[in-house]
């Protein structure tokens, strides 16, 4: 495969030699990925390369139970012992408990519950994650095990993780963690959103809040159930199903122009990266929305958080690129961790350390 190297142009860090960083340049393939040619099939009418598996959107069934029947399997209630409440949704109460399957190991799951008094469009809403969640498969997307229709309360089953949300679990424990440790968790949140992007789902609200992570630290990609439209209103939010989502995750075409795709998944991806090096701060701190989309379209990027290595800040910065074009692929972003986390002496160059240095080499 034939590459080439990318410059950066955005903040500080748009000095520095890539040299640097050992052989830690940022690449590029010039070819056409599997995306690209099944995209490029699908406008032109002809039918996907066999053997890739494509989503299907549940909207699009004239009868929405019929994606559930389809993309989901049904579980008798008898097999579910709820224990505990641990949250709460838009459409009822998220429990932990156990599953168990004929001839397996009972499992540690989490049910989502829909409570009483619902309209059949609520039951659609609440199913429709579920019709999502089925069609995939992979390490590090969250895994369904079934739902339950057929008897109230309606429930989806998940695969139970441990420490939760990523952003709460790296509050919880800042500062415990190596770079490599973080880095691995973000090659994990990449290859799962490689393989979103590959199947042709965009997910739309990429971030820290919508990963869960298990006991192993494995990072899943989940949060698959909202309504994404956008909405005119002063903080230029979305309105979700699941409440108003800050557009400091969104690409500045998404807020713009209405524009997703996963060029815009990538821009949220940098984010992720961020409030992973930074131990779940929030993204451009208070700030208001309206300041954030301005500062963007002025061209200010967040600064790279205290201890971040010159690689991921590079890269983070690639991935916010105005032009979405330009930004890396999925397929690129799980390319250049995996030589970060071979190398990691590339790791060893900090932002802050560079920029010490250059403030001593003007005295």
């Amino acid at each position: 495969v034939h590459i080439f190297k990318i410059s950066i142009k955005h903040n500080i860090v748009s000095s520095i030699s890539l040299s640097m960083c050992c052989r830690c340049q940022w690449y590029i393939k010039a070819k056409m990925t599997a995306e690209d040619k099944r995209r490029a099939s699908y406008q032109n009418g002809l039918v996907p390369f066999p053997g890739i598996k494509t989503y299907v959107d549940p909207d699009t069934y004239e009868d929405p139970t019929q994606a559930v029947h389809e993309f989901t399997k049904e579980i008798d209630p008898c097999r579910i012992r709820i224990e505990r409440v641990i949250g709460a949704g838009e459409f009822g109460e998220v429990c932990s408990g156990r599953l168990r399957t004929p001839g397996k190991k009972e499992i540690a799951v989490a049910i989502k519950t829909l409570k009483g008094g619902y309209v059949e469009r609520q039951r659609r809403d609440f199913l429709r994650e579920a019709s999502i969640m089925g069609q995939f498969d992979h390490p590090n997307i969250i895994r369904l095990e079934g739902v339950v229709t057929k008897s109230r309360p309606v429930m989806i089953v998940v695969e139970y993780m441990e420490n939760g949300s990523l952003d709460s679990f790296l509050r919880q424990h800042d500062g415990h963690f190596t770079v490599i440790q973080l880095v691995g968790m973000l090659r994990g949140i990449a290859s799962g959103m490689k393989y979103l992007s590959d199947m042709g789902y965009v997910h739309r609200d990429l971030a820290a809040r919508n990963i869960l992570v298990n006991s192993n630290l494995v990072c899943k990609v989940s949060d698959f159930g909202l309504s994404r439209v956008l909405e005119d209103d002063p903080e230029a939010a979305y309105t979700t199903t699941g409440g108003k989502i800050p557009i400091r995750w969104t690409a500045p075409e998404a807020i713009a122009y209405r524009k997703f795709s996963s060029a815009s998944d990538t821009w949220s991806y940098g984010i992720v990266m961020w409030e992973v090096m930074s131990y779940g701060e929030r993204p451009y701190w208070e700030m208001s929305n309206q300041d954030v989309i301005l500062s963007i379209e002025e061209g200010y990027r967040l600064p790279a958080p205290l201890g971040c290595p010159v690689a991921l800040h590079q890269l983070m910065l690639h991935c916010w690129q105005k032009e979405r074009s330009h930004r890396p692929k999925f397929v690129d972003i799980v390319t250049f961790l995996d030589k970060l986390i071979r190398n990691p002496s590339c790791l060893m160059p900090l932002v802050e350390d560079i920029q010490r240095y250059k403030r001593v080499a003007l005295l």
